[in-house]
This record gives C-alpha cells, sequence and structure tokens, in this order.
C-alpha cells in the first residue's frame, strides 16, 4: 500500500492503544510494551502484528511526521494529488496545494516532495529500536555473539542483526548497536538498536558484580578439625581452598581472580562452605557420634543445655507440638 493514502485509511493511535494527545513519551512506552509482547522471537509472537506495530511508531514516533499525519487525518480520506502537488478526494472533489499549507505544507513537501521537485528532502535521523534476547549465565560471564530479530523497515519484512554480548553483562542489561536501527530520511543517519538481555540463572554459580558465588559442602569433621577442600571455578579449573578448623557453616571464602573477567577488571570467586548433616549413619558412625556427644561439654551444647535447664512447666505438654 501506498504509505501516503495507509496514512488516511490507518489509526495509528490505535495500533499502539493510545489516544491521539498522548505525550511522545507514552507513544514509545506503549510502542515498546507491544513490541516485547509480538517479537518473533518471544513466546506470542506474531510477525504481522510486530510489522503493523512498527510502521505506526515510525510515523507517530517521529515528531515532523507526527504533525503532518495529524493534519492530514485532519483534512479528511484524501490522497496526494500528483497534478497539482497537493491533496485530491476525487473525481469532483476538492483539491489542496501544498504551497498553500504554509509552514505545514514545507513538512508534506520534505516528507513526500511536491510533484515538482522543489525543496530537497530535509535529513531526518532513523527511529532507534529495541529488542531482547536470552542468553545462558556462561554466555553472560564468557561473552558470546548472537542474533535478534528487528523490523525491515524498507522492506517490511524481518531482518537479523548480529549482537556481540560482552563478557560480564548483567541481568537487565542493555547493549547499544550504533546505525542499526530503522534507516534514516533524506539522507539522515540511521537510528541505533538497543538489545536488553535476559540472563538465564546457572544450577551452581551465581554473581555478585564481577564476582562469582558458589556453595561448597563440607563434613562436620572437616569443619571442626580443618581441611584441604577442592572447589572447581567456573571453568572447570580445581582450586584448593584451606579451611581453618572450627569454621562454622555459611563461612565464605575469597578465592582471587577467578571471577568474571571483564573491560574494568577481574572479579573474585566467592565460596560459601556448607556443613552437611548426614540423615543415615551406619552403626560404627552412631557410636561414635554417640561418643563424641558423652564427652562434648561447652557452653551452648545441648549436654550443658539440659543440665541447666530449669525444671519444665506442668503446661509443657499442652503446648502445640509437644510430647510426653
Amino acid at each position: 500500500m501506498d504509505p501516503r493514502r495507509e496514512w488516511f485509511e490507518t489509526d495509528y493511535y490505535a495500533v499502539l492503544g493510545v489516544s491521539p494527545d498522548a505525550s511522545d513519551k507514552d507513544i514509545t512506552k506503549a510502542y515498546r510494551k507491544l513490541a516485547r509482547k509480538h517479537h518473533p522471537d518471544s513466546r506470542d509472537g506474531d510477525e504481522a502484528r510486530f510489522k503493523q506495530i512498527s510502521a505506526a511508531y515510525d510515523v507517530i514516533g517521529d515528531t515532523d511526521k507526527r504533525t503532518a499525519y495529524d493534519e492530514a487525518r485532519r483534512l479528511g480520506p484524501a490522497g496526494f494529488g500528483p497534478q497539482t502537488g497537493g491533496f485530491a478526494s476525487g473525481p469532483g472533489g476538492f483539491s489542496i496545494r501544498v504551497e498553500d499549507l504554509g509552514d505545514l505544507g514545507g513538512i508534506f513537501g520534505h516528507l513526500f516532495g511536491d510533484g515538482r521537485g522543489r525543496g530537497g528532502p530535509i535529513p531526518m535521523r532513523g527511529h532507534d529500536l529495541e529488542t531482547r534476547v536470552g542468553i545462558s549465565f556462561r554466555d553472560a560471564v564468557c561473552g558470546a555473539v548472537t542474533e535478534v530479530a528487528v523490523p525491515d523497515s524498507s522492506g517490511g519484512g524481518i531482518r537479523k542483526v548480529k549482537v556481540r554480548i560482552p563478557a560480564g553483562v548483567d541481568d537487565g542489561g542493555r547493549t547499544r548497536l550504533a546505525g542499526k536501527g530503522s534507516p534514516g530520511s533524506g539522507g539522515g543517519p540511521n537510528g541505533d538498536l538497543f538489545v536488553l538481555v535476559d540472563v538465564a540463572p546457572d544450577a551452581d554459580f551465581g554473581r555478585e558484580g564481577r564476582n562469582l558465588t558458589v556453595s561448597v559442602p563440607i563434613t562436620y569433621p572437616e569443619a571442626v578439625l580443618g581441611a584441604d577442600v577442592r572447589v572447581l571455578d567456573f571453568g572447570g579449573n580445581s582450586v584448593t581452598l584451606r579451611i581453618p578448623s572450627g569454621t562454622p557453616s555459611g563461612k565464605t571464602f575469597r578465592v582471587r581472580g577467578r571471577g568474571i573477567a571483564t573491560r574494568r577488571g577481574t572479579g573474585d570467586l566467592l565460596v560459601s562452605v556448607e556443613i552437611v548433616v548426614p540423615t543415615k549413619l551406619s552403626s560404627a558412625e552412631q557410636a561414635a557420634i554417640e561418643a563424641l556427644g558423652d564427652v562434648t561439654d561447652f557452653e551452648g551444647g545441648a549436654s550443658r543445655r539440659q543440665r541447666n535447664a530449669p525444671p519444665a512447666p506442668a503446661t509443657l505438654a499442652d503446648a502445640p507440638g509437644a510430647t510426653t
């Protein structure tokens, strides 16, 4: 369809679900919400709807085009008259010369030409585009190259753009690709493409900025007596972690330089130890634990609490969950 005629046949405000007096900010907000929902790569993607949304934003998301669009809609369902360089409603209808529209006529003339080659087009920068891409935790740590789909304004279809994801990108981070947005008009520059990154969680590792985090199980004897524990960093390389005697569960140790390497520096590996309590014991283990309990006598221990505990109140058996 001729894009000039489409202005009269399509309500771009309705396409984006905004009112004709909506602010530029509200229009952009509505476009981004709909573009994320209907993007071909999303779960509920609809390519046809996505192209319709992009076409609407291309017009009413641009100040000059929106002004011309609003005035064209106000004048009524007319096409551009090639003989007059203006509008014509058809045989026997009215005609309007572009030059008779004053300043607005200049806008129309620059956008579409006045039919006689007078007055060159104003260079206009293309719109910025925004899309999303999902990546794995490993790709976020190490960096990767992937592809995203964006609307092709020239052909009305979808084009693929390669995106280099930098190492250390955060979940929800945004990468800018200069000149990869909508093409400019009248010799103007292209817009930019902004890619929002969704990072999937990892089963073993977490992160705090450039630092990686991991939890490592240790036994009760290792925590009490101390031990050397082997830990694998994110790259699968072995690190020996020295656990001092008397280490409590949840204690965090720092292994420097084993975090995420970025242009701003390299983070650390934060290792938290968790004491594992066995749920099944052999007879020998049972006997050893009982013997340890008999000789254990420290402030806060079960044996001392039992000896120093005051007599139980008579109503204890009535408490919820109590047994006698």
